[in-house]
C-alpha cells in the first residue's frame, strides 16, 4: 500500500506530507487548488518524464518521495537484486529535480535509473487519469486489458518468442538467398572462368621452372663447351690440376719424412686433391645429362607464352590465377552448400510456424474463454453502475493472408505481435442497438464507467496494483455518480483506491478525506493538502453539494451521504 507521499518545492507545495489509507482515500478540493499537481508529483516519482519548470520558483530542487508497505511483488524484488538495491518492510521511491534541469532517482536510498523507477512504479500503481478514457476508447488497448484479465503472460511469452526465432530465421534465410542469387547470376561467368583455369592446368611454382628449364636448353651448346673445357683442366688434360696437385702430395709426402713441419699440410693437399676429383666427376656426370632437345624447348616456349596470356588477360599473377581458380572452385561448392542451407532454413521456418499456430490457437483459445467470462463481468457492472441494459462484446478475429504465418483449417493468417487476435470491444448502452465500437457510442460518463467496471472486472482475477483514479466522475451525476462511489468502495475493500473526485455522492465513500486548497502566504501562493476529521468532512461534501453558500439542508443531505455509505 502507499502509505504517504512527500513533496518539497514542486510546483505550487512548498513543503507537505501526504498520509493514505490502506482502502479508499477521496481528494476534493476547487479547481485550480492543486489537485493536479499531487497527480504530477506522483507520475514523477513513478519515472515519468521530469521538466525544470515544475520545480517551486525560488528554490534549486525539488523532491518527491513515495513509501510503501506491504509490497508482495516477485517482479519488484527481481528487478531490486538485478539492481544491488536492498529490500526491507518498505519501499521508499525518490525523485529529485534540480532547477537545472537535472533529475536523480533513487529506491530505497540507492541511486536508480528513471526507466528502474518506472518499471517498479508500473508494478505499484495504477494511476488511471483522465486521458486513459481515451486510452480505452482505441482497439489497440483492448488486447492488453483481454491478456490481464485471462492472465495470458505465459502464452503470450511462448508466441513472441517463437515468433521472434521465426523473424530471425526469415532474415536470416534471406541473407542466404541473396547470396544464393548473386552466385547464381554470374555462375555461367564464373563457370567459363573455371573451365578455362582447370584446361591450363597451372601448378605452383610452375613459372620458375619453366624459365630455368628454357635457359638450360636454350644455352645447351655453350654449357657442353664450358663443361668439357673446365674436364680438361681439372682431370683429362696433358697438365690437369689434378695431376698437379697429386705430383704436389707426393713431394710433400717426401718433405715430411725429412721434416715433420710438413705434415700438417699433407692433408690440406689430400683435402685439394677430393675436391678436384669430385668437381672432375660432377662436370663428367653433368656433360653426359646436357639435353639437346628442340622439341622440349618449343613446348615450353609454347606453355610460357599461354600462362603469359592468361595472365595477362586476367590481369593477374601466375600465382594469383591459381588463387583464382581456388576461390571459383570455392564458390562452386558454396552455391552446393547455400542451396543445402536453403533447404535447411526452409524446413526449420516450416517447423516453427507450425508452433507458432499452435501457441497462437492456445493463446486464442484461452482469450475467447475470458472474453466470455469478462463480457460477463463487465455487464453486471455496468448494470451497477447504471447502465442495466448494456451489452458488452469483446470481439476476436483473425486476419486471413495469403502465404501467411499462422495456419489453420486450410487457411493462413496475419501473425500479430501478440497473436492472430484482433480485438475490440464493442458495447450498446440501450437495448435493441446493435453493438458498436465504443469510440462511436459511448459518451464520456459511459467510458468511465466503462473503465471502472474494466478494472472491477480484473480486480476479480488478478492482483492489481494501488488503484489511483483522477476524476472517474468525468460525464456522471446522480443516481450514477452514487453507484459509482459504491463500486469504488467496494473495490478498495480488495485494493487501495485514491480517488479524485467532484461529486458528494462519491466523496461520501472515502474511508479518508483529503481536501486540496490554495492560499496566499508571504506573497506566495501555496497549495496545501489537509485530512478531514468528521466535522470538516461533513463541510467539504456539502460544499461539493451547493457551492461555498454551505446552507443546512446541503449540510444534511451530506451527512445522509455518510451515512448511507457506512452502511
Amino acid at each position: 500500500m502507499l502509505c504517504s507521499l512527500y513533496i518539497k518545492n514542486f510546483a505550487l507545495i512548498q513543503e507537505l506530507t501526504v498520509d493514505f489509507n490502506p482502502r479508499l482515500t477521496i481528494i476534493t478540493g476547487e479547481t485550480g487548488a492543486g489537485k493536479s499537481i499531487l497527480i504530477g508529483a506522483l507520475n514523477l516519482v513513478l519515472g515519468e518524464r521530469a521538466s525544470n519548470d515544475l520545480v517551486r520558483s525560488g528554490s534549486t530542487k525539488a523532491v518527491i518521495e513515495a513509501i510503501l508497505k506491504e509490497v508482495h511483488s516477485e517482479k519488484i524484488e527481481s528487478l531490486l537484486q538485478a539492481a544491488n538495491i536492498e529490500t526491507g518492510p518498505e519501499l521508499i521511491l525518490r525523485r529529485e529535480l534540480s532547477s537545472s534541469g537535472q533529475s536523480r532517482c533513487f529506491i530505497n536510498d540507492t541511486p536508480c535509473t528513471a526507466a528502474l523507477l518506472k518499471q517498479a512504479g508500473e508494478e505499484l500503481i495504477d494511476l488511471h487519469g483522465q486521458h486513459e478514457h481515451q486510452l480505452l476508447l482505441h482497439a489497440d488497448t483492448h488486447e492488453t486489458l483481454l491478456d490481464d484479465f485471462a492472465l495470458t503472460t505465459e502464452e503470450v511469452t511462448k508466441y513472441k518468442n517463437t515468433r521472434s526465432a521465426l523473424q530471425r530465421l526469415q532474415q536470416q534465410l534471406s541473407v542466404v538467398k541473396k547470396e544464393a542469387d548473386a552466385i547464381r547470376d554470374k555462375k555461367e561467368i564464373f563457370d567459363f572462368q573455371l573451365n578455362e583455369l582447370n584446361n591450363v592446368d597451372l601448378k605452383s611454382g610452375e613459372e620458375e621452372t619453366i624459365e630455368t628449364e628454357i635457359t638450360l636448353l636454350e644455352n645447351a651448346e655453350t654449357l657442353f663447351t664450358f663443361s668439357n673445357t673446365l674436364n680438361e683442366l681439372l682431370y683429362d688434360g696433358e697438365h690437369s690440376t689434378y695431376s698437379s696437385i697429386t705430383s704436389a702430395l707426393h713431394t710433400l709426402e717426401k718433405l715430411a719424412a725429412i721434416d715433420k713441419r710438413f705434415d700438417i699440410h699433407i692433408e690440406e693437399a689430400r683435402t685439394a686433391t677430393s675436391i678436384v676429383d669430385e668437381l672432375a666427376r660432377f662436370t663428367r656426370s653433368y656433360v653426359s645429362g646436357i639435353d639437346f632437345n628442340p622439341e622440349r624447348l618449343d613446348t615450353l616456349r609454347e606453355r610460357q607464352l599461354q600462362v603469359h596470356r592468361l595472365c595477362k588477360k586476367y590481369g593477374r599473377t601466375h600465382s594469383e590465377l591459381i588463387d583464382l581458380k581456388n576461390e571459383l572452385e570455392a564458390k562452386s561448392a558454396l552455391e552446393e552448400n547455400l542451396e543445402e542451407e536453403i533447404s535447411r532454413i526452409e524446413h526449420e521456418i516450416k517447423m516453427l510456424k507450425t508452433d507458432l499456430s499452435l501457441h497462437a490457437k492456445t493463446l486464442s483459445n484461452k482469450r475467447q474463454k475470458a472474453a466470455t467470462r469478462l463480457e460477463t463481468a463487465i455487464q453486471e457492472q455496468l448494470a451497477e453502475l447504471g447502465i442495466p441494459q448494456a451489452t458488452f462484446i469483446v470481439s476476436i478475429t483473425h486476419e486471413e493472408q495469403p502465404d501467411g504465418e499462422i495456419f489453420s483449417d486450410s487457411r493462413t493468417y496475419t501473425a500479430f505481435p501478440s497473436g492472430y487476435d484482433k480485438i475490440e470491444f464493442l458495447i450498446s448502452t440501450n437495448p435493441g442497438e446493435k453493438t458498436k465500437p465504443l469510440i462511436k457510442v459511448a459518451s464520456g460518463g459511459e467510458i468511465s464507467r466503462v473503465m471502472l467496471a474494466m478494472k472491477s472486472a480484473l480486480a476479480e482475477s488478478t492482483k492489481l496494483p494501488i488503484l489511483i483514479f483522477d476524476e472517474i466522475d468525468t460525464g456522471i451525476s446522480g443516481r450514477v455518480a452514487e453507484a459509482v462511489g459504491k463500486s469504488l468502495r467496494k473495490l478498495s475493500r480488495r485494493h487501495q483506491i485514491i480517488a479524485i473526485t467532484h461529486l458528494p455522492q462519491i466523496a461520501a465513500m472515502g474511508d479518508l478525506h483529503l481536501s486540496v486548497k490554495k492560499s496566499v502566504q508571504q506573497e506566495r501562493t501555496v497549495t496545501e493538502v489537509n485530512p478531514l476529521d468528521d466535522e470538516s468532512r461533513l463541510q467539504a461534501i456539502a460544499s461539493l453539494i451547493s457551492g461555498q453558500q454551505i446552507s443546512a439542508s446541503s449540510l444534511t443531505l451530506a451527512a445522509e451521504l455518510v451515512e448511507a455509505a457506512r452502511n
